[in-house]
């Protein structure tokens, strides 16, 4: 991935790639999401990722929008499966 990810129940939530923020929210939201100033599909991978985001620093530089952008992927969070084991 090139970055820092943070698991909750062994689920990827947020991480650092590079100086964005990246965010794993609820599908349902996405679009939306993607309105707000600073938020861009997760595109690494040379695609989209429903689901996934990248927020700037500058839409993350205050305590009130990290908070908000982490918010959304600690709310998602239980809804989703954990990552299979690699073997």
């Amino acid at each position: 991935m090139g970055g820092i990810a943070f698991m909750v129940e062994d689920k990827m939530c947020v991480g650092v790639v590079k100086d964005n923020l990246m965010a794993r929210i609820d599908p349902e939201i996405y679009e939306q999401s993607l309105q707000n100033p600073g938020c861009r599909e997760m595109d690494f991978t040379g695609r989209p990722m429903k689901g996934f985001v990248f927020v700037e620093p500058k839409a993350t530089d205050m305590d009130d929008d990290l908070t908000y952008w982490i918010g959304l992927a600690l709310e998602y969070n239980p809804k989703t499966k954990s990552s299979k084991t690699r073997k």
